[in-house]
């Protein structure tokens, strides 16, 4: 049930002036109430989508049907390619358009202009990135002209439904934004629409802010420390995506299955320890909308393939569920293209999940095809240090002058705000000018004898491979009409960033994968260059020599074991020649999917649909199962928190909404790395109000009585403060579960309140921390204590439910719902055990695709089809999703008429 939210109660006024003073208060909330009554009435209503009977479309060439489920998923019946994606921006925008004209405001630096002055500072930095710069560049030079008409024909849908709505019509959100500013939005452009893949790739860019991290931690921590904190890839436990596999030497070309090559030496990072500029850096990227979720290890997805081998069906089934943030509305949006006669007039018929927003369908299948995506993680991003001065910066011995440009950001209610965005020839954008911190940035970094002196310091800039200009946006209509195997990976290879796994099946019973992707090679730096440390960005050896050849990037085609798992685990083994990343996914989820599988098809067993949907909700902790067993042989004296100990007895390791075990079982796992790593992080990397007593950073050795200790709070934001509790995590713990002595496990003395000295020590002061913890938020009474109680799911609009008034914040947010699963389970409904428990991400969708009857196939969404608050179909699929379950997914014209529910004919 959501939180009690009543206020204190006021003190009685006394007099007159009392009495009068009530009695106004009264009237202005009585006429308060009034006016929001009919506001509400009025206003809420006036954006939904007519949805029967027909309308005028200007553009279009012949009628265009559009039939809505009981869902209000919408699909589009056209007979040529134009006419299907005029229509697809038309019913978008009906249902969507507040989203996408946020999304294009942040996408092109303009969020000042809808959201007043306190959007300026993020608008400098993404003006400064130079997303829609790049998407115009795009726009201008990469596309396909096929590709170029498509888009142009959503703008127009697009821009046919902005003409007849406006304010409230368009959406509610316009009718709160009416009583701050004058804002009307302006007309769609394709190029609004490709810079929604910069935005994408920005969440999805990899392993920036694990280059962060490390840097910020050696302040507390040695270079062995650090190590230990981010342990190698545990290849013999965790099986990669691909097994096997070489590129041979002389064509580059990857062959599945070969013998390998060896691996590429890496190397520890030239730079690091530049905490202050860092710092500032970290809250300058945690300012930034991050539509997708919190960017790092958590981000994700699963994805896999089992061929008809092993399937009931005795063809493929697919399965996917990205892992993105909960928000309102959901990122995708359910929808079906489909020419009422394919041929070389109309390509399509293809059905999945869409980006309002964006043309084509991003996940899903057509009538010959299907594929799911999860994040590569591909190393794509690097930080260089930069040498400058009011001229230029240092590039090889060399003086070089900036690439300038002028920037002027409009700003709702007050003046324009005028930047100067300067940026290196080689490294990219100088990105520490967005700061007033970083401007003395480098002060402290340790960088040897070989620097350049550095003065008032070192600027940051930052080398991005989504800052080149690229296809996607043509692959994304590419994979929407392959027809086979080699379609497929055409397309694939022009799906440039963000670097995806892409899995496929057809319905002749082929399975496969393929890594797409723009990935660096870096150049060896002074005894190798991984990406792991920012670099010096005036030395040559340091940068990109190239990318890794498209023939050269691992994929698998029919592999003999029958099926193919993905979820942001090690592509290949350690032998592949070419450094894609050294920070994985850890491998909990796609290992214990590939036991899932092998255990539903030894002896020859088959998997289901059912099987399938099964898997997507399984929720067992794999380091409950690693650390229980130590928990429940500690002498618990206390019995009241013994009693909550005893909790894990006999339990399972599922984490179901309704169970205490997995509540305390995870209060304890937050406890335990908050006593031994999270307590001794610096405070850029701990909470946010987190507050601690500690030894100034720069003192070493053992403490003793004479040793000064200051007060520090924590400055992360709670969805990206470490230890976050994903598997890296397991990983480290693992590695010192059976050393009780480790140094981890001891945390230091204070006056009055002795340290712990060993690993049982510290377990047991954890399991007392929860005991008490739980008892603050779920009671005494352990009986009544479950995980969903304590695990959250809020959905929330992005923008007027996040940091409007409350009265707003209540119109469009939902929640909350209680839910199962956890961190690094198959079901991620992740939260992030610094900043506590309330989910951070959650599969965003659900599919499972059926390729022997596409009819049968399955679907969820995790809000619904519409973004207007109050709309039947804001969140009905909401509480389906949390139970797991499924919707039918009608594909066939046949299918779709028998679940149709309204039908609307746009005309021309």
């Amino acid at each position: 049930m959501p939180a009690n939210k009543s206020g204190p109660v006021p003190r009685k006024k006394k007099g007159r002036r009392g009495r009068l003073v009530a009695i106004t208060v009264v009237l202005l909330l009585v006429a308060g109430i009034g006016f929001g009554a009919f506001w509400g009435v009025s206003t809420v209503r006036a954006s939904f989508p007519q949805t029967t009977g027909s309308l005028k479309v200007p553009g279009l060439t012949n009628p265009v049907d559009v039939t809505r489920d009981a869902n209000g998923i919408p699909q589009i019946y056209a007979d040529t390619d134009e006419d299907l994606f005029r229509a697809q921006g038309y019913v978008q925008a009906q249902d969507r358009f507040w989203e996408m004209d946020v999304r294009r405001h942040m996408t092109a630096g303009r969020l000042s202009e809808m959201f007043g002055k306190s959007q300026v500072k993020t608008d400098s930095f993404l003006r400064t990135l130079g997303w829609h710069r790049v998407a115009q560049k795009e726009y201008d030079t990469k596309l396909s002209p096929a590709t170029k008409k498509y888009l142009q024909s959503y703008s127009a849908g697009v821009n046919a439904y902005l003409k007849d709505h406006e304010g409230s019509a368009l959406s509610l959100e316009y009718a709160a934004l009416d009583f701050q500013n004058d804002y009307k939005p302006e007309k769609w452009t394709p190029v609004d629409s490709v810079a929604w893949l910069k935005a994408m790739a920005w969440d999805l860019r990899g392993n920036m802010q694990e280059e962060i991290d490390r840097s910020l931690m050696t302040s507390r921590f040695s270079p062995a420390q650090i190590n230990q904190l981010y342990p190698a890839y545990p290849y013999k436990r965790n099986k990669p995506i691909v097994e096997g596999g070489s590129v041979d030497p002389a064509t580059k070309q990857f062959k599945p299955g070969a013998a390998a090559n060896a691996a590429p030496a890496g190397a520890a990072g030239a730079l690091a320890g530049y905490q202050s500029q860092l710092s500032s850096l970290s809250k300058t990227l945690d300012k930034v909308p991050a539509l997708l979720g919190p960017n790092g290890n958590g981000i994700g997805s699963n994805s896999w393939v089992v061929s008809g081998a092993h399937t009931t069906t005795g063809k493929p089934l697919l399965a996917n569920d990205p892992h993105l943030a909960p928000q309102m509305p959901s990122l995708w949006y359910q929808m079906g293209l489909h020419c009422r006669t394919t041929g070389p007039k109309c390509n399509y018929d293809v059905s999945g999940f869409t980006f309002s927003g964006m043309p084509g369908v991003v996940i899903g299948h057509n009538q010959d095809v299907s594929w799911g995506m999860t994040n590569l993680g591909a190393d794509v991003t690097d930080l260089y240090l930069e040498k400058v001065n009011a001229d230029g910066y240092l590039y090889d011995n060399r003086q070089q002058p900036f690439v300038t440009r002028k920037e002027t950001i409009k700003v709702a209610g007050g003046a324009s705000r005028e930047i100067t965005v300067r940026s290196t020839k080689n490294n990219g954008p100088i990105v520490s000018d967005r700061d007033s911190e970083l401007a003395g940035v480098g002060k402290d970094a340790p960088v040897g004898n070989a620097a350049p002196d550095r003065g008032d310091g070192y600027a940051v800039s930052l080398r991005w491979t989504a800052l080149n200009p690229g296809k996607s946006m043509d692959a994304v209509f590419e994979l929407n009409r392959a027809k086979n195997w080699t379609d497929f990976r055409k397309a694939a290879g022009h799906f440039e960033v963000p670097s995806q796994n892409l899995i496929y099946a057809d319905t002749k019973g082929n399975i496969g994968y393929q890594a797409p992707g723009q990935i660096p090679v870096r150049g060896k730096g002074d005894g190798g260059f991984d990406g792991t440390y920012p670099a010096p960005g005036w030395d040559p050896k340091y940068q990109w020599t190239g990318y890794i050849p498209q023939k050269s990037l691992p994929y698998e085609y029919n592999p003999k074991r029958g099926y193919i798992v993905t979820a942001n685990q090690a592509v290949t083994d350690e032998k592949y020649p070419y450094l894609l990343t050294k920070d994985w996914g850890y491998g909990s989820r796609s290992q214990r999917i590939n036991d899932l599988i092998q255990s539903k098809i030894k002896d020859g067993g088959k998997v289901s649909t059912d099987d399938m949907q099964a898997f997507q909700k399984d929720n067992s902790s794999e380091i409950a199962r690693l650390l229980t067993p130590y928990l429940t042989k500690i002498d618990i004296k206390d019995k009241y928190v013994r009693d909550a100990q005893q909790l894990l007895d006999g339990w399972d390791f599922t984490q179901e909404p309704d169970s205490a075990a997995a509540a305390y079982f995870n209060a304890v796992w937050r406890n335990t790395l908050k006593l031994a790593f999270g307590n001794k992080m610096p405070k850029e990397l701990r909470p946010e109000g987190q507050c601690l007593t500690v030894r100034p950073a720069d003192e070493t050795g053992p403490a003793d009585e004479n040793d000064k200790y200051v007060r520090e709070c924590g400055e992360r934001a709670g969805d990206t403060a470490q230890p976050d509790g994903g598997d890296r995590w397991y990983e480290v713990v693992r590695g010192i579960l059976d050393d009780p002595n480790n140094a981890w496990w001891k945390t230091e003395d204070r006056p009055g309140r002795p340290g712990d000295k060993n690993r049982d020590q510290l377990l047991a002061h954890a399991m007392a921390d929860a005991r008490y913890e739980l008892t603050s938020k779920l009671g005494k009474n352990i009986d009544n204590w479950s995980w969903g109680r304590l695990h959250q799911m809020f959905l929330k609009n992005q923008t007027l439910g996040t940091d409007g008034p409350g009265m707003l914040q209540g119109l469009f947010n939902r929640g909350p719902w209680n839910v199962g699963g956890g961190e690094a389970a198959v079901d991620a409904t992740g939260w992030n055990a610094a900043g506590g428990y309330q989910v951070t991400w959650v599969p965003s969708m659900r599919m499972v695709v059926n390729l022997a009857d596409l009819d049968k196939s399955r679907w969820i969404n995790l809000t619904g089809a519409s973004g207007h608050a109050y709309d039947a179909h804001y969140y009905d699929q909401t509480d389906k999703w949390a139970k797991g379950e499924l919707l039918p997914w009608a594909y066939s014209e046949d299918a779709v008429k028998k679940a149709g529910k309204d039908t609307l004919t746009l005309s021309p």
